[in-house]
């Protein structure tokens, strides 16, 4: 059986692919990648890379190849060394059985992703191999990676010619959002300190959800209601109930009941989930239309 061993792994490397949108009326959020884009840029290096693949957190991965494999890898900056050869990040290379493979921490962001020219080996579960933290379902048994586990790969997928991997520049500026369904419960006072006073990103997230540091006291006066729960989707900035600023992600909880100032636009919230804690930002509000025309 071709696969890979893992070696070392650091906390919530989780089996992922595009996730299972439109099912959040049935209680269940889409997961997917936390950095939609670098996934799916990983898979490009290869030409052809089954449908799911590895995320992996600050901390990095190791693993030995039960066979021969191609692997690509993107997203955020990570070390990469093969056999005991640092690579170049982002890169694709072919694996022998027996190679020795660390991915490990490196300058920039949270989450990495590991592609594979065949296809990940799991049952798909609502049409989807994504593991979802919240519901426990997909995956392993809807768990993070352990060490000892073995990721079982499937036959090698035909291939097409593959880009030459290359950096993408970090972008900076504001995280852009749109005005959300319960912005109007907030002051005038309090809406215009949300896009021009600064918030940092605080060690308390995952793949639920981050919660941001408000230094300048944005929220301090403010007073906070608890709402009728209703549905919410990634992006969503809530106001818990002390005043804290946390921006819902892949894995969210179906409803929430707290007040949504904002949510932050789809072309940016690939960036916001690679900001490490301590990271400053600003928000920057947009119109639906202007966010509808923005890229990654």
């Amino acid at each position: 059986m071709t696969g890979i061993r893992i070696t070392r792994v650091g906390p919530l490397a989780t089996v992922q692919d595009a996730g299972r949108p439109g099912l959040l009326r049935h209680g269940i959020s889409a997961s997917g990648p936390m950095d939609h884009a670098a996934f799916e840029r990983a898979g490009g290096w290869l030409g052809a890379a089954g449908t799911a693949g590895i995320e992996f957190t600050t901390a990095g991965i190791g693993f030995v190849a039960e066979g021969s494999v191609s692997i690509a890898v993107d997203g955020g900056a990570f070390e990469l060394v093969i056999d005991g050869e640092t690579k170049p990040w982002p890169t694709r290379a072919l694996l022998q059985a027996g190679s020795v493979v660390e991915v490990r921490p490196g300058a920039f962001g949270n989450y990495g992703y590991l592609r594979f020219d065949r296809e990940i080996d799991v049952p798909q579960l609502m049409g989807s191999r994504a593991t979802s933290s919240i519901a426990g379902i997909g995956g392993f048994s809807g768990r993070a990676l352990q060490v000892g586990d073995v990721v079982p790969l499937g036959a090698t997928l035909r291939r097409g010619r593959g880009q030459h991997p290359t950096a993408t520049p970090a972008r900076n500026g504001p995280i852009r959002v749109v005005w959300g369904i319960h912005a109007d419960r907030f002051d005038n006072a309090i809406r215009q300190r949300f896009v021009t006073d600064e918030f940092v990103v605080s060690p308390q997230l995952d793949r639920m959800g981050a919660r941001l540091a408000d230094p300048q006291r944005v929220f301090a006066e403010a007073r906070i209601l608890s709402l009728v729960s209703d549905a919410v989707v990634p992006g969503d900035i809530q106001i818990l109930g002390d005043g804290t600023p946390i921006v819902l992600m892949r894995d969210h909880q179906p409803t929430g009941g707290y007040p949504r100032i904002a949510t932050v636009v789809s072309a940016d919230l690939d960036r916001f989930a690679q900001l490490r804690p301590g990271t400053p930002l600003r928000f920057e509000a947009v119109t639906v239309a202007h966010a509808e025309g923005l890229k990654p």
